[in-house]
């Protein structure tokens, strides 16, 4: 969280801080540090909230992060064609402005909430908590929420979700998870998406791409995907239905379960304070 990249106030914490609330002050009168600990504590005190009114629902979450233009709102439109008769799905999208992502979900006849949040590249869990004031719960199997497209922030940051997906366009370098560490490490799943275009950029290597995953001891399963050509969307939608299945299981014995939190992510932001 960092004034560089905007992202230290959202218009979902943003009463935290302002006159009359709970930190506006700081017990030394300074900010910086206290108040980021501060706010990522209320983060984290929302999301634990946000998941058990998952868990209460009866539902599977699910935060897709990657970089913008992989293909995460074509992997939503592509699984809900597949899965959309079986499960009822709904979506959070998040984007720093229009609406353009969650249109295209609501025209396959699935509720889409759009968040816009200006300055911040990623969504916290207070934006999903008002977002889902919006939606029935009752009517929803599995939640998928679409984070703002960004390589960094999305991974340190709880929304409530029970699982991670990091995705890879083959558009970007097969070296990226060795740039952006933090958010394959925080992946339960990477998919490697519109591999139909392989053919045309030979320079990326799937295999360099999932040796770079797996120098980073993430022993999360890497699917080489293209919601176009259908490539890897049957290994992706039997691995989506049987984390349903184990999500189920777990809340039948009173169990949950939290995403891979990356603290390394954190300890980036609060380099830049």
């Amino acid at each position: 969280m960092c004034d560089t990249c905007g992202c230290n106030i959202t218009e979902g914490n943003r009463h935290l801080i302002e006159e009359g609330g709970r930190h506006a002050h700081t017990e030394d009168g300074s900010v910086a540090v206290e108040v980021l600990q501060n706010l990522l504590s209320e983060n984290d005190h929302q999301a634990a909230h946000n998941r058990e009114h998952f868990d209460r629902h009866q539902l599977l979450a699910i935060n897709l992060m990657s970089s913008p233009g992989s293909g995460k709102t074509r992997l939503l439109e592509t699984t809900i064609d597949k899965l959309g008769h079986k499960y009822r799905i709904s979506v959070v999208e998040g984007d720093l402005e229009t609406e353009n992502d969650a249109e295209r979900i609501r025209e396959k006849g699935v509720e889409a909430i759009q968040i816009t949040t200006g300055t911040a590249c990623h969504l916290d869990a207070h934006m999903i908590h008002h977002a889902l004031h919006q939606m029935n719960l009752d009517e929803v199997d599995i939640l998928f929420i679409e984070n703002v497209g960004n390589l960094v922030c999305p991974a340190s940051f709880d929304l409530g979700q029970h699982i991670n997906i990091t995705l890879l366009s083959v558009t970007e370098g097969d070296d990226k998870p060795s740039k952006y560490p933090v958010i394959f490490r925080a992946a339960d799943h990477v998919l490697i998406t519109k591999s139909d275009l392989l053919s045309v950029l030979d320079d990326f290597n799937p295999e360099r791409a999932e040796q770079a995953v797996r120098r980073l001891a993430v022993e999360a399963p890497i699917t080489l995907t293209s919601a176009k050509s259908g490539e890897g969307m049957d290994r992706w939608l039997d691995w989506l239905q049987e984390q349903l299945e184990l999500q189920n299981d777990r809340r039948s014995r009173g169990e949950t379960l939290h995403p891979k939190l990356q603290p390394d992510g954190v300890k980036l932001h609060t380099d830049k304070l």
